[in-house]
């Protein structure tokens, strides 16, 4: 057992507990069960080592006026991410058209107020908890800014990924050293440092050698940041 997030754990639940009262504390007492620290434990813990900006048992009042407690809001700064374990018993096998409805209305509200929805199964927090960790760390490393100092040149190159998946066809220097407001020779080191990284490709007219454009290679878009 890992007492260091033993510790914290326990730390972390009654600071909230300390701070709630009537419903809120009482949901947070009943709600926070099993699964929830299980992704505690196997997925966030091992990821971040703190519980910083997290709120278990998040209240918030749903589209139709009611109170509705999400599983984690992890609220650090502008950013709004509702986390929710679900299990297949009562999210899929026992819930019917109605339920299904409801949540589904549910998770579109909160969109709507700005939150991001994260949702993972019960089943892979317990048993995979590795593919857990890799899908919230994409998700996170966009927003979070990371304690380490960064060089110019990698703020650029997230900027020019930002450019290639937001372009409906390949790029072309000139549009990065419009967007950077930089040289077109700087706009070329830039593409090539990022082609040597395997995350873009040149693209050439047909019938000519010379390189004329550049793409993202499939599936390296989660490299931002």
């Amino acid at each position: 057992m890992d007492k260091e997030f033993e510790d914290k754990h326990e730390m972390f639940i009654q600071s909230h507990l300390a701070r709630r009262s009537g419903e809120r504390k009482g949901r947070l007492k009943r709600g926070h069960g099993h699964g929830e620290k299980l992704f505690l434990k196997n997925v966030w813990w091992p990821l971040y080592r703190n519980f910083d900006h997290l709120h278990p048992e998040y209240e918030i009042t749903d589209w139709r006026g009611r109170p509705y407690f999400g599983d984690f809001a992890f609220l650090p700064g502008q950013l709004k991410l509702m986390i929710e374990i679900k299990g297949y018993g009562p999210h899929v096998r026992d819930m019917d058209r109605k339920k299904y409805c409801n949540e589904l209305n549910r998770e579109l509200y909160l969109q709507t107020l700005g939150y991001r929805i994260a949702s993972f199964a019960y089943d892979d927090v317990d048993n995979r908890p590795d593919l857990c960790m890799n899908m919230l760390d994409f998700l996170l490393r966009r927003y979070l800014v990371s304690d380490q100092p960064i060089q110019r040149w990698q703020v650029a190159e997230s900027e020019v990924i930002r450019l290639a998946l937001g372009s409906p066809g390949p790029i072309r220097p000139k549009q990065v050293a419009h967007h950077l407001q930089i040289s077109n020779r700087t706009a070329g080191k830039y593409l090539q440092s990022l082609c040597s990284k395997g995350i873009l490709r040149p693209v050439s007219n047909r019938g000519s050698a010379r390189i004329h454009f550049y793409e993202l290679v499939p599936g390296k878009g989660d490299l931002i940041g």
